[in-house]
């Protein structure tokens, strides 16, 4: 079978869906390795633990909550209803301030009878943070429903704004029961044998940065990653994941569904084969080869470290890229403080104009690119 993705190699991590978007995959003509990060039902309930913790906010209702997933609050909904606790559950966060991480979140609100007072765009757990910063939160007690990871820091950064702070752990995730596959899979990624991977979730990177840790190739898949093979996330909170490691991630703009991520991959990769070409503000045409670059057909030089930068705000063009992530993306030697990312960027605007480059204030930096 042909279709755009003929002659890509394609790994995908999913344990959920794996079978549609091995589907979808390969009717577009690609090879696909599958390995499964997770395990195929991963939402693991500590049933005793969430009653406990259950019984404490009915008895404690909090001043304001933070919704992470829907399917963690269906599922501590449903937990409640079994005990017998619904009802006085969904009155204990009524009376709170509802803030909602997403769409998905909002939903399993809605349909528990509650309703949120603030929810981000960006469907980033961070933005729900942001918009707390700089609030005195001093003796608000807070219940943050977590999202199959720990949030530890999360409750930490709002105890030291006055806030009583406590984690509602719904679920965890839990790492695929064979690891063989995805061993297999580290090293043919570290080696560059495969053209992307696929992520849809944050755990599954997660899951595959241990797994290269404990081999010792993790310095080289992530150099895999920051050279030729591409991580596709379903995403914007799958990309996250790849930020404090320096890696560079492409996700569907509009949707977090897995159609559309398998679709950018069928423009994403075959022109990153023969050549990335983004439209950038003002009419100008960037053109990336590997390390060369083109601006309106002319070449133009870049050193190291402005290259870098290029290559990370391109993976994601009108998206952006955090400070943290663009440092650890910087040649080693260069990277001393996130001044260094600073001085990257004003030489990226020398060269590619002024208007090039966005400044998102408290955020980072984003390619401006037309619409």
């Amino acid at each position: 079978m042909t279709g755009p993705l003929t002659g890509f190699h394609v790994a995908v991590t999913a344990a959920r869906k794996a079978d549609e978007q091995i589907a979808l995959l390969e009717r577009r003509g690609a090879t696909v390795e599958h390995a499964p990060a997770l395990t195929l039902d991963p939402h693991r309930v500590d049933e005793a633990r969430l009653r406990e913790a259950t019984e404490r906010v009915i008895a404690d209702p909090p001043d304001m909550f933070l919704a992470t997933t829907g399917i963690g609050m269906k599922a501590w909904v449903a937990a409640a209803e079994g005990w017998g606790l619904r009802d006085q559950l969904v009155a204990a966060l009524s009376s709170a301030e509802i803030l909602a991480r997403g769409p998905k979140s909002v939903g399993a609100l809605r349909r528990a009878g509650l309703r949120e007072l603030w929810a981000p765009e960006s469907e980033l757990f961070e933005d729900v943070l942001d918009h707390l910063r700089g609030r005195d939160l001093t003796g608000r007690r807070i219940v943050v429903q977590e999202h199959g990871q720990s949030l530890s820091m999360v409750a930490h950064a709002l105890r030291r704004q006055g806030a009583e702070v406590e984690n509602v752990t719904v679920y965890r995730v839990i790492s695929a029961e064979d690891p063989a596959p995805m061993f297999a899979m580290v090293e043919r990624i570290a080696d560059g044998e495969v053209d992307a991977v696929t992520f849809t979730s944050a755990p599954a990177v997660a899951t595959m940065m241990d797994c290269a840790a404990s081999v010792g190739r993790r310095d080289d898949l992530i150099s895999a990653f920051q050279a030729d093979v591409v991580a596709v996330c379903v995403g914007p909170v799958t990309a996250t994941a790849f930020e404090m490691w320096g890696v560079p991630s492409i996700y569907p703009p509009d949707r977090s569904r897995l159609a559309a991520m398998v679709k950018l991959m069928e423009t994403e990769l075959p022109s990153r084969r023969s050549g990335l070409s983004v439209d950038l503000v003002g009419g100008r045409q960037l053109l990336l080869h590997g390390e060369q670059v083109l601006l309106d057909g002319v070449e133009v030089k870049l050193s190291p470290a402005p290259l870098s930068v290029l290559h990370a705000l391109v993976a994601n063009p009108g998206n952006v890229i955090p400070r943290p992530a663009l440092l650890a993306m910087l040649p080693s030697g260069t990277a001393a403080s996130e001044h260094a990312v600073e001085m990257a960027v004003a030489r990226l605007r020398a060269t590619l104009g002024t208007r090039s480059v966005q400044t998102v204030v408290k955020r980072g930096y984003r390619l401006a690119v037309e619409r």
